[in-house]
């Protein structure tokens, strides 16, 4: 069965929908045949972003929530599951980043990152898969973590240790859903992309004290990636064309991500201790 079949018809719910990966998530669902409801902090991002797919002759609704917000993202699940039926895919994608030292980072931005890329993630699973538990219809959960929850990277380590947690997270909510007997019709899946194009480092975290050189050196890195990184769209389209393959790990470019992931589990199963290396581009193959 392909995406189209398998998606098309139902309702996406995707939380950062206003930009990035999360847009393109939404264009993609869209395309396929799905209603899409785009959840964001950014009013006008997803405003425009509706208008959009409205125009293209798709069924689009956008919702302002804060993840960061239980009673928020509860109250928006009961409504999505009132006014619009039963959700077939989640998609916990809203992220946020940080540079510089893990000393120099400020206390509230530590909060927001864990706020938001794990807490946000946690809000959506507890106010959403009951309801995907209790119905009879197949449904998907999507988890966003990324290649950095495979690799170890100085000078984010707020944001990595986020997705590790991302990662770890979704693979027991899979164990989870299959020892309360719901693996029939409920499929978790972790989403793990490399680099592709959004505004993620931009809006990125630094530090107010410290060595703020360090963090900006390192922002700029990112920035130098974000120049060859992957369309959203295409990305989207890999994505879910895995999720149809029944895959459990989504990686948006196998090659890139696959490498991280195998030189983790080569690094975890000699027991060698990181190493820092002097290369200004991220090389998760040498992380």
């Amino acid at each position: 069965m392909n995406a189209r079949q398998l998606f098309g018809g139902g309702v996406a719910v995707i939380t950062g929908a206003g930009a990035g990966i999360g847009a393109g998530l939404a264009r993609h669902a869209s395309r396929l045949g799905m209603t899409t409801v785009l959840v964001d902090v950014d009013a006008a991002a997803i405003a425009a972003l509706r208008d959009e797919l409205r125009a293209a002759g798709a069924s689009a609704v956008d919702k302002v929530c804060d993840v960061r917000d239980a009673e928020a993202v509860q109250a928006l699940a009961d409504e999505v599951y009132r006014d619009l039926g039963p959700v077939r895919l989640l998609v916990n994608n809203a992220g946020v980043e940080q540079f510089g030292y893990l000393w120099d980072t400020p206390v509230e931005n530590w909060r927001r990152v864990v706020d938001v890329n794990i807490n946000g993630v946690f809000h959506g699973i507890r106010a959403f898969l009951p309801h995907m538990m209790a119905g009879d219809t197949p449904a998907w959960v999507w988890n966003l973590s990324s290649i950095g929850g495979v690799a170890v990277v100085p000078l984010q380590a707020a944001y990595i240790m986020s997705k590790h947690a991302v990662l770890a997270l979704t693979e027991c909510l899979h164990l989870e859903v299959q020892a309360a007997g719901h693996a029939d019709h409920v499929h978790v899946q972790a989403v793990l992309p490399g680099a592709v194009v959004s505004n993620i480092f931009e809006s990125a975290g630094g530090v107010d004290g410290g060595d703020t050189s360090a963090a900006e050196t390192q922002r700029a890195a990112m920035l130098d990636i974000k120049a060859g990184a992957m369309d959203p769209l295409v990305a989207a389209e890999v994505v879910f064309d895995q999720a149809a393959q029944g895959r459990f790990y989504l990686i948006t470019q196998p090659d890139y991500v696959g490498s991280a992931m195998t030189e983790r589990a080569r690094v975890l199963t000699t027991h060698e201790a990181p190493r820092l290396r002097t290369e200004r581009r991220f090389d998760p193959a040498q992380s």
